[in-house]
């Protein structure tokens, strides 16, 4: 792609930010406009002051103070017009991005790297930002240096080219400098990326790193070394850029230099007509340095800007009949679940075989508990978000109570289940739908054993700063709050200690079955297989068992006691059921 298609696609993409706002962004290039020709004509009125006499002069003053007041109240409402435009703009992406991400399918989000996401909803919207506030000050520059120039055409017809081919030397130099100083922006941009790896490593790989001086060297390693490279990859663009400032500068004071040669042998007449080329020059000086100064800026908003629009691209397909709100629909009662001939794949990594799950042909019976065992890797988690709704089959159907979960019916039929994911997300507020009474929410706290370190305060709970098994178990208070009628447990009990695993398989999964809850739970527990009333096996993405497995559960009285020098509480159960 050429400059000249990066530019005119920067165009494009800043006018479609701005299109919903436009009236007031027009009104406010407007009267940048006309604020940037006042003090063009403010000048004009200054340089005739100064060569005229001083009746003249007295009589000019009413158009002074009308063009001073024009260039003021012209800045004003362009500058807040500005900000409003750029405000309401950036909400707009952001609004937009974050919608995109809420309803893109799951497996195009699990595919986008999770740092290259945070980056381009970070760091690029700032950088499209700080643009979308120079609109102002760069259509005023715009609007003087324009306003000079016909100024200076009129003052000297003659000198106006030896300008004008200072000023467009100066122009193509940055033009030269802004391509360089692209490359070099976009190169940095992309060690963003990577920085922003090392430092997800550096914050949620904090406990190991410590215990791994090795690791921990190299993760520093690898962050100086990103760190670095972005700040010479801007440093070079930056002293591109200031090289070819002081250049364009050197020509204007070469220019004026020129003309004050000139003027050693001109008359009263035309000096006066020099002083005036040369103060305008002078004038024009800083508008032209604003606009030549704002290409660092926008050579890095166009950087982000292709970023985002990679980002709007992957993600341009959302998910068909996915809302991000709206009211909850009627459930009928769950009968049964059926997966028939379900099939999925995953994209093939080079040189290998892609991961394919099915043929799947299972049936799911209310109020049952289901055990899925296997090995790690086999599939069982790319079963359950198959049954969930989350990944769409790409062969064969999910049936619901006999019926085919169709795309429009899909994101209903999600709301059938409460999950607890292994790599799960603890949200730390509750729903107002789910809001407890004190009492329902103090059982539940005291009965997972974490009372004394959690409270419920202002509709959330006062810290998730938990064990990894304590967080599990705030997690399962939240699928009791949630109330649906099918919960699913991905590895619930990998992190619980001995006690607390026996009392998730012998107290908790049999009470939520009195309820009336459809269970399904993946485990590796194979000493409480038993509590199952079916285990299904899953080996090398098929399942290869699907019958009661015969597995003699473990004597309670061989459990160790329950800590904390408790006695053994009663069955968990919801207050008042």
């Amino acid at each position: 792609m050429t400059m000249t298609d990066q530019s005119s696609g920067l165009f494009r993409t800043a006018l479609g930010l701005l299109r919903p706002f436009w009236p007031i962004a027009l009104l406010s290039a407007v009267m940048g406009s006309i604020s940037g020709i006042a003090a063009a004509a403010l000048l004009a009125r200054i340089n005739n002051a100064l060569h005229t006499d001083a009746d003249a002069a007295w009589h000019g003053l009413i158009a002074f103070a009308a063009l001073c007041l024009l260039t003021l109240v012209g800045e004003i409402v362009s500058d807040i017009g500005t900000n409003v435009v750029g405000q309401r703009a950036i909400a707009h992406l952001r609004q937009d991005l974050c919608a995109r991400v809420l309803t893109a399918p799951i497996d195009r989000i699990e595919q986008y790297r999770v740092h290259r996401l945070v980056t381009a909803l970070n760091t690029d919207v700032d950088t499209v930002s700080n643009l979308v506030f120079l609109f102002s000050p760069l259509a005023i520059a715009a609007a003087v240096t324009t306003g000079c120039l016909a100024y200076l055409l009129m003052l000297s017809p003659g000198l106006f080219p030896v300008a004008l081919v200072a000023i467009l030397a100066g122009i193509a130099i940055q033009v030269l400098a802004r391509r360089y100083g692209l490359a070099r922006f976009t190169r940095a941009r992309e060690v963003e990326d990577e920085l922003q790896k090392l430092y997800r490593a550096a914050t949620e790989g904090a406990k190991e790193l410590r215990i791994n001086r090795a690791r921990r060297a190299g993760v520093f390693a690898g962050a100086r070394a990103a760190i670095g490279r972005i700040r010479d990859l801007r440093l070079e663009a930056v002293r591109v850029y200031c090289t070819a400032n002081a250049f364009g500068t050197a020509l204007f004071f070469a220019v004026i230099g020129l003309v004050l040669i000139l003027q050693q042998g001109a008359d009263s007449a035309d000096r006066s007509v020099l002083s005036g080329f040369v103060l305008v020059l002078l004038y024009m000086k800083s508008p032209v340095q604003q606009l030549v100064a704002a290409l660092p800026v926008i050579g890095r908003a166009q950087v982000a800007f292709k970023r985002i629009a990679d980002l709007s691209v992957q993600f341009a397909n959302p998910e068909p009949h996915l809302a991000i709100d709206g009211p909850d629909a009627a459930q009928p009662p769950v009968e049964k679940i059926v997966l028939k001939d379900v099939r999925y794949a995953f994209p093939a990594v080079p040189g290998s075989k892609p991961f394919e799950l099915g043929p799947v042909d299972l049936e799911i019976n209310s109020g049952e508990i289901l055990f899925i065992v296997g090995e790690n890797g086999c599939g069982k988690t790319t079963l359950i978000k198959l049954l969930l709704g989350i990944y769409e089959p790409q062969c064969g159907e999910v049936l619901f109570n006999g019926n085919p979960v169709t795309a429009d019916r899909r994101d209903d039929y999600r709301q059938l289940f409460s999950a607890i994911f292994f790599d799960y997300y603890l949200f730390g507020d509750v729903l107002p739908a789910h809001a407890p009474a004190p009492c329902e929410i103090d059982h539940y706290l005291e009965r997972l054993d974490i009372a004394h370190k959690v409270v419920l305060r202002d509709g959330a709970f006062s810290t998730t700063d938990l064990s990894a098994g304590q967080r599990k178990r705030l997690a399962l208070i939240q699928v009791y709050l949630e109330r649906r009628p099918i919960a699913v447990f991905d590895e619930w009990a990998a992190e619980q200690d001995p006690t607390f695993r026996r009392i998730f398989y012998e107290e908790l999964l049999p009470d939520l079955k009195r309820q009336g809850k459809t269970l399904v739970v993946v485990s590796h527990d194979d000493r409480y297989f038993h509590v199952a009333d079916r285990c299904i096996r899953v080996d090398g993405g098929r399942l290869v068992v699907d019958r009661p497995l015969s597995v003699a559960p473990t004597s309670s009285a061989t459990m160790p006691p329950r800590g904390r020098g408790k006695s053994r509480p009663a069955p968990f159960a919801v207050p008042g059921t």
